[in-house]
């Protein structure tokens, strides 16, 4: 299969990093030569260990230097130094792209950087799993799954992105940086603050209670650690980095929150059983558009 770029650079060998690797692998395009660079020299030693690059690099400029396609998969944090790291060494015509969940910041982070005879479209693949790290990539990861990029018009470089996303089976849409970042503030940063905060209520009770509450965890409970067990430095940069439109759905979150804690008091069995029919209609759709 014709993966449309020869040399791939993966920057970051996380989840999202190993399981592009592992995609590329997959496809057996044995014309396609990827670079992987991690500032963790474990990571580095993990991914020379599972051959799925064929060359895992100690320096970040000889990993970006012969690419055709650049793909930052770290911390939105971490955009900034590694733009300011890569730019001097990206060689004439090479895309670069990234997988943040935050796309105003890394646009402002990055784009300064980079040199004109560059290509930048910012992307993010809604894929993950609660697992960190190089071990915890796989092939199938965005497999039927969104694959969002950020551009004001169609390019011979975005369609050659969106063919390549495309084929590592990815479903790929064109969204707006304000747009992105606010319905990622109400599917995915919303949730893991919540699922955060349980679990740090939890952890504040009594020790008795505590230790029940962990021992007798019932589906609910074991559902939102799922996701609080995700990478902390990625979940901090992302709140930090998105935080106006974090804000803007914690409070309308606290709205209903409210909403329903005055149905609760007063006992008001209708206005409970309306909003729960109307969220599991919800579920329902989600489930039927096979995002789950």
């Amino acid at each position: 299969m014709n993966l449309n770029f020869k040399k791939i650079s993966i920057i970051g060998l996380g989840l999202i990093g190993t399981s592009i690797l592992h995609a590329i692998k997959a496809k057996e395009d044995n014309k396609v030569v990827t670079f992987a660079y991690d500032i963790n020299p474990n990571h580095r030693e993990i991914v020379m260990q599972l051959k799925i690059a064929s060359f895992v690099c100690n320096d970040i400029q000889d990993a970006v230097k012969e690419a055709d396609l650049v793909i930052l998969a770290v911390p939105v944090g971490a955009m900034k130094t590694v733009a300011s790291l890569i730019a001097p060494f990206l060689k004439n015509n090479t895309i670069v792209t990234d997988t943040g969940s935050t796309k105003g910041s890394v646009i402002s982070d990055v784009y300064p950087y980079l040199p004109n005879n560059v290509y930048f479209i910012p992307s993010h693949p809604l894929a993950g799993t609660e697992y960190s790290g190089p071990k915890s990539g796989f092939s199938s990861l965005f497999e039927n799954r969104y694959w969002l990029i950020v551009y004001d018009k169609q390019t011979n470089e975005t369609k050659k992105l969106i063919n390549f996303f495309e084929k590592l089976g990815s479903i790929v849409e064109i969204v707006n940086t304000e747009y992105h970042d606010r319905i990622l503030a109400i599917t995915s940063h919303l949730p893991h603050l919540i699922a955060y905060t349980i679990v740090g209520t939890a952890s504040d009770l009594e020790t008795d209670l505590k230790n029940d509450v962990i021992k007798f965890s019932a589906s609910g409970f074991r559902d939102f650690t799922r996701i609080a067990s995700s990478d902390p430095i990625m979940w901090r940069d992302v709140f930090l980095n998105n935080s106006d439109a974090v804000l803007e759905m914690i409070q309308r979150f606290n709205e209903d929150l409210s909403d329903l804690q005055k149905a609760i008091r007063k006992k008001d069995g209708d206005k409970l059983h309306s909003f729960f029919s109307r969220t599991r209609s919800i579920r329902k759709k989600i489930i039927d558009a096979g995002q789950i």
